[in-house]
C-alpha cells in the first residue's frame, strides 16, 4: 500500500514553482511599483508636466488594481493562477508600451490605467491566491518563498531602470521593460502548475488518507503539507475578523507606502543630513529581506497572528526612537521598519489563510486589500503635505497607525492548536 509519505512526489513541484513565481513578481514590481521613481522627472519633462502629475497618474493606476482585486481574486479561486498571471504580462506588456508611446497627459494616464489592471492581478494578492489554490492550507511557505526573491524587486528595478533610461531614454526604458514581459515574465508564469494538476494530487492525497482511515495498521505518522492542513485555529465571528483584518491591511500598507516616498526626507528633518538619510534608508531592503527570512526559519514554527504582531511592533518602535533620538536612531528606524513591514508583507497572504482557510480565498484577499490599494496611493501626497508642516507630527501620526495595526491584531481572538513546523 502506498503511505503517505509518497504524497510530495505527485504535488505540483514546489520548489520550482516559488522560483519561477518569485522571478516574474519581481519583474512585475520592478516594471510598475517601482518605475515612477527613476522615470517620473524625465518622463515629466519631456511631456511638459508636472513630476506630481506623473505620480498622480500613478495613483490612478493603484486605484485601478484596487477595484479589480476581488475579480482577479474570484478568476483565480475559480480556475487557478496560470492563465491570470500570464495575461497580465501581456497587459503589462501593453501598458508600458503605451507609455513609451504617450505624448501628452492622456495618453500616459490611459497607459497608467492598463497598468493598474495588470498590478490588480499580477502583483502580490494575485500570486498568494495563486499558491493557495495549488497548495491550500501549506501555502505558508511558498508564500515566504516569493516575497523572499520579490524583495529584491527595488536592487533589480531602480538600477535596471536607470540604467536603461541612461542607454535608451525613458521610451526606451519603458519598451525595454515591456520587451522583458513577454520574453520572461510569460515564460516564468507559463511555469506554474494547472490548478489542474494541484486538483488531482490532492484528490489523489485524500484517497490515500481514506484508504489508510479503513486500514489504521497501514498508517504512518502524518509529516509535511499534509500534516500542516490540518486546522490550526478557530475564529468567531467571522465577521469581525474580516474588519479588523481590513483596518490591519489598510494602516500598515499606508505606513509602508508613507516611509517609501519620504523616508529619507523625514530623516533629514530631524538632523540628518542629505548622505546620512540616503545610507540610512538603504538599509530598508535588506532589512525587509532579513525579516523574511526570519519568519522562513524561527517564526514559521509560530501561529502567523504571533509572527503579525510581533512585526506590527518593530516599526512603531524604530519611529519612535526616531522621533526622541532624533538622526543618529535612523539605522535603527529603518532597521525596525524593514524587517517589520517584511514579514507584514508576508502576514498579508498567511493570516486570512489560517483563519478563514483555503476556499474563497482570492476573492476575500481581494476584497481585503480593495481598502488598502485605495488608501496606499493617497499616503504619500498627504503625509508629504504633514512633513511639510511638522515631521514631528507625521511621525506620531505614524507610529499611531502602527499602534492601532497591532491593537486590531491583538484583538483578534485565535483559539491556537500547537502547529507543525510547516504551518
Amino acid at each position: 500500500m502506498t503511505s503517505t509519505a509518497a504524497a510530495p512526489s505527485t504535488a505540483p513541484s514546489t520548489a520550482r514553482t516559488v522560483l519561477a513565481l518569485g522571478s516574474a513578481q519581481t519583474l512585475a514590481w520592478g516594471s510598475s511599483f517601482y518605475l515612477p521613481a527613476i522615470l517620473a522627472t524625465p518622463m515629466a519633462a519631456e511631456l511638459g508636466l508636472a513630476r506630481s502629475s506623473v505620480f498622480a497618474a500613478f495613483s490612478l493606476a493603484l486605484v485601478t488594481s484596487a477595484l479589480v482585486g476581488p475579480a482577479a481574486g474570484r478568476r483565480i479561486d475559480r480556475s487557478g493562477g496560470r492563465g491570470l498571471l500570464m495575461a497580465t504580462n501581456l497587459l503589462f506588456a501593453l501598458g508600458l508600451a503605451g507609455l513609451g508611446l504617450a505624448q501628452g497627459p492622456l495618453g500616459m494616464a490611459l497607459a497608467w490605467v492598463v497598468l493598474g489592471l495588470a498590478m490588480g492581478g499580477g502583483l502580490y494578492e494575485a500570486a498568494f491566491a495563486a499558491l493557495v489554490r495549488l497548495y491550500g492550507p501549506a501555502s505558508r511557505n511558498p508564500i515566504t518563498g516569493i516575497t523572499l526573491i520579490a524583495g529584491f524587486a527595488s536592487t533589480v528595478g531602480w538600477p535596471l531602470s536607470a540604467w536603461m533610461s541612461e542607454a535608451w531614454g525613458w521610451r526606451g526604458a519603458c519598451f525595454g521593460w515591456a520587451a522583458l514581459h513577454l520574453m520572461v515574465g510569460l515564460p516564468l508564469n507559463a511555469l506554474l502548475p494547472r490548478a489542474a494538476a494541484a486538483q488531482e494530487a490532492k484528490e489523489s492525497q485524500a484517497a490515500r488518507d481514506l484508504q489508510e482511515a479503513q486500514d489504521p495498521q497501514a498508517a504512518t505518522p502524518q509529516t509535511g503539507p499534509a500534516a500542516a492542513a490540518a486546522p490550526a485555529s478557530t475564529v468567531a465571528p467571522a465577521w469581525r475578523t474580516l474588519l479588523l483584518l481590513t483596518f490591519v491591511f489598510a494602516a500598515t500598507r499606508v505606513v509602508a507606502a508613507a516611509m517609501g516616498a519620504h523616508m529619507p526626507a523625514l530623516i533629514m528633518a530631524v538632523g540628518g543630513t542629505l548622505a546620512a538619510a540616503v545610507a540610512a534608508s538603504a538599509l530598508m531592503g535588506p532589512a525587509q529581506v532579513g525579516g523574511r527570512l526570519l519568519e522562513f526559519g524561527l517564526l514559521r514554527r509560530l501561529h502567523p497572528l504571533v509572527s503579525a504582531r510581533a512585526a506590527a511592533l518593530a516599526p512603531p518602535l524604530g519611529m519612535a526612537a526616531l522621533l526622541v533620538f532624533g538622526a543618529p536612531a535612523a539605522p535603527a528606524f529603518a532597521l525596525l521598519h524593514g524587517a517589520g513591514n517584511g514579514i507584514l508583507t508576508i502576514a498579508k497572504g498567511t493570516l486570512p489563510l489560517v483563519l478563514f482557510g483555503a476556499q474563497g480565498y482570492g476573492a476575500r484577499q481581494g476584497w481585503l486589500s480593495m481598502p488598502s490599494l485605495a488608501l496606499q496611493a493617497l499616503a504619500p501626497w498627504l503625509f508629504g503635505l504633514v512633513i511639510e508642516r511638522s515631521a514631528a507630527a507625521a511621525l506620531m501620526l505614524l507610529i499611531g497607525l502602527g499602534l492601532a495595526s497591532l491593537v486590531a491584531l491583538l484583538m483578534l481572538r485565535v483559539s491556537v492548536a500547537r502547529p507543525g513546523p510547516s504551518a
